[in-house]
Order: C-alpha cells, then sequence, then structure tokens
C-alpha cells in the first residue's frame, strides 16, 4: 500500500475501534473515553503495535496519528470552553487558585521526597516531582461532559483550577531549567512577563475585538464561514499559548472557547464542530495516549519506583486539590469530585518526563517509571470521577432520615 493508503487504514481501525470500545464500556457504567483510552493501549506497541505491522512501511505514520490527536485535544479544550460562560468561571475563582496552587505544590514535594527515598540527587529528585505536579485535564473535562455536569460548580472549580496548574507548572519548570542551567532570576521574569502578557493580549482580544470579526464573518455569504472562522480563531489562541505565553496550546485553545461562549454565534459553530471532533479529531487523540505508551520499557528496576510514584502522584492531587477546594468553599463530597478530576497527567506528564530526559535530569529508568505512572493516573481518573458522580447523586436522591 501506498503511504496514503496505510493512513486510510490505520484511521479506519482506530475509529471503528475506538468507537465500539467506547460502547462497550458505556453498557458496563463507565465513560466511553475509558474505553477509547484502553483501545489504544491494546493497539499501541504494548500489544498490536498498529502503526509498525509489516506492511507499514511508512515510518513517519505514527507521527501523523500522533499530530491528527494533537488537534482532536486542542478541538475539545475548545468544545470545554464553548460550553461555559466567563461569568461562571470567575465566580470560581477562589477555588481555582487554592487548588490550582495547592495542587501543584503536594505532589511536587511527594514527587521529591520519592526520588530521595530512592536514592535521587536532589535536582534528579525534583524534576520526579515536577513531573508529578502536572496536570491533563482533556481526560477530565470529557468525563464531565460525558457525565452533563461540567458546568457544575466542580466542573466549573477544575477547569479553573487546570489554568492555574499549567501556569504554575510552567514557571516552576522554567524556574528549574533556568537556574539548573546558569540562568538568572530575570530569566525567570521573562517567563512570567509572557504569560501575563498573552493572557491579556487574549482576554482583550476575545472581549473587544472578537465579537465584532463575528458578526462581521457571520453575515458573509460563506459556506460554514462561521465554523471556520471558529477554528482558525483556536489554532490562533493555541499557537500564542505556546508561542507568546510558553503554555500549553490546550490553555489557548480553553480561553478561545470561552470567549466565544459570549458572541451570538456560539449557536452557529458549536453542532457543526462537535459533529466534527468527536467524529473524528477526539477519539484519536484519545487512542494515541495508549499509542504513545510501551508497557515492554517498565522494567523490573522501574516498577516500585512507578507504584510509588503512582501512589504519591494520586494523593498529592486528591490532598492538595481537594484541600484547596476546601478552603475555597467547597463541601468535602464536592473537594474530592475535584481532586479525583485533577488526577490525570495524560500527555502533559509524558512531555515534562520528555523534556527531563532529553536535558539528563532523569534516566531510562525514571522515565519508565514516569510513563507507567501517567498510564495509571490517566486510565484510574473516567471511572473515579463518575463513581465520586454517582455516589453524589445517590446520597442527594437518598430519602431523609426520620
Amino acid at each position: 500500500m501506498t503511504p496514503f493508503l496505510q493512513l486510510i487504514f490505520v484511521l479506519t481501525i482506530i475509529l471503528f475501534a475506538s468507537k465500539l470500545a467506547g460502547y462497550l464500556t458505556t453498557k458496563i457504567g463507565q465513560p466511553a473515553v475509558l474505553g477509547e483510552l484502553l483501545v489504544g493501549l491494546l493497539l499501541g506497541p504494548s500489544l498490536i503495535d498498529l502503526t509498525h505491522l509489516v506492511f507499514i512501511t511508512d515510518r513517519h505514520l505514527g507521527e501523523v496519528v500522533a499530530e491528527f490527536g494533537e488537534i482532536g485535544v486542542l478541538v475539545l479544550m475548545f468544545l470545554a470552553g464553548l460550553e461555559l460562560h466567563f461569568s461562571e468561571l470567575t465566580r470560581n475563582t477562589r477555588v481555582a487558585a487554592f487548588s490550582g496552587i495547592l495542587g501543584v505544590l503536594t505532589p511536587v514535594g511527594l514527587g521529591l521526597l520519592a526520588g530521595r527515598l530512592f536514592g535521587y540527587s536532589f535536582p534528579n529528585a525534583a524534576f520526579i516531582g515536577l513531573t508529578l505536579g502536572a496536570t491533563s485535564v482533556s481526560i477530565s473535562a470529557q468525563t464531565l461532559m460525558e457525565l452533563k455536569v461540567l458546568r457544575s460548580r466542580v466542573g466549573l472549580g477544575l477547569l479553573g483550577a487546570a489554568v492555574f496548574d499549567d501556569i504554575l507548572v510552567i514557571l516552576l519548570l522554567s524556574t528549574f531549567l533556568a537556574l539548573s542551567g546558569g540562568g538568572s532570576a530575570f530569566d525567570i521574569l521573562i517567563v512570567f512577563v509572557k504569560m501575563i502578557g498573552f493572557l491579556s493580549l487574549s482576554a482583550a482580544f476575545g472581549l473587544w475585538v472578537l465579537p465584532r470579526l463575528s458578526r462581521r464573518v457571520s453575515a458573509m455569504p460563506v459556506s460554514q464561514g462561521m465554523l471556520t472562522f471558529s477554528l482558525i480563531i483556536m489554532m490562533i489562541y493555541g499557537l500564542a499559548a505556546e508561542l507568546i505565553g510558553g503554555m500549553a496550546a490546550i490553555t489557548g485553545t480553553f480561553l478561545a472557547g470561552l470567549m466565544f461562549a459570549r458572541t451570538p454565534e456560539k449557536n452557529q459553530i458549536e453542532p457543526g464542530l462537535r459533529s466534527l471532533a468527536y467524529s473524528f479529531f477526539v477519539p484519536i487523540f484519545f487512542v494515541n495516549i495508549g499509542l504513545s505508551v510501551d508497557t515492554h520499557t517498565l522494567n523490573l528496576n522501574a516498577l516500585w519506583l512507578m507504584l510509588v510514584i503512582s501512589t504519591f502522584a494520586i494523593l498529592g492531587k486528591v490532598i492538595g486539590c481537594g484541600l484547596g477546594a476546601k478552603l475555597g468553599g467547597f463541601n468535602w463530597l464536592e473537594s474530592l469530585q475535584l481532586g479525583i478530576g485533577m488526577i490525570s497527567r495524560g500527555e502533559v506528564g509524558l512531555i515534562v518526563a520528555s523534556i527531563g530526559l532529553a536535558e539528563g535530569y532523569i534516566n531510562e529508568t525514571v522515565f519508565s517509571a514516569i510513563v507507567g505512572m501517567v498510564l495509571i493516573t490517566t486510565l484510574l481518573t473516567p471511572p473515579l470521577l463518575r463513581a465520586s458522580f454517582k455516589t453524589a447523586t445517590a446520597y442527594s436522591t437518598a430519602p431523609a432520615q426520620e
């Protein structure tokens, strides 16, 4: 087969398997995203290794699929922002700030402790802590959308906390790299200024320029003009987040969705965007998480470290984010739900770990343990989150005791 036919073949298998797995997991009372993650693990190098079968000669095929998946997570977070109102998110600023900050500092501290317990130097142990601080909220956002609770207090607090989490992790990572590489406080200040600059520019554009542009584009006699325009703005925000703010592109696309949610044209773009996302790009993203994990790299030397840092990764987010939510005014059950929603490390944890491996702060054994931790936290988040909301529903509908 030509490289193009090989791509079509692989995409066909991914889309069919993801939808089938999602259907089967919903039949047993679990979110569809769990099935998509699991089937990705089966199709990946851990078992089938779909993109490296004997008749697959295109060695760039895996990269192409991964890039389709990256578009998927951008669209997913754009849709998450589109479902919210900016005023709703700002009402949870206290919870978001406390949860985001404590939800980073607690697992980073526990990760540092784990590294020291296993005999690693302070810089190496500190970097292990940084990998535990990261959060991939896209998994939780999808689960909350399936449960139709994204606009609940917990959902709004979770998304707000993820923004604070992203900012703080980037600041800590930049500070660590600057100090260990002989940088200065000025380098750290530049990172902070870039973040503030991006957030200010994106808010100003979204509040004052975007509504006017949207009205003009909506009035143009162009087929699906508003949908195309929204995708262009989404990608510009993603690019700006990375290039100007030094932040994750998903933070930028989430902000773009928030800004579009304020416009009357939201109703024009949401149905088409949702169809495009969930029929093609988003399933590829979730399956690709499994495709990027090779459980064969988990050697015995890494097994105990993986178990310890996975435990610390879970406890760090549940305790840190949960305590932050409680301090912000949530009850204990809502605090637990928010903490669970922040557990997943997903692709963000892998990116941070890859930086550490490339810079020499962690070795292959530690990297393997972190890959295992990312896999465990990513797979556990959807069923735990669903169970916590099911418990909340059961509690709220239980008859009062006489």
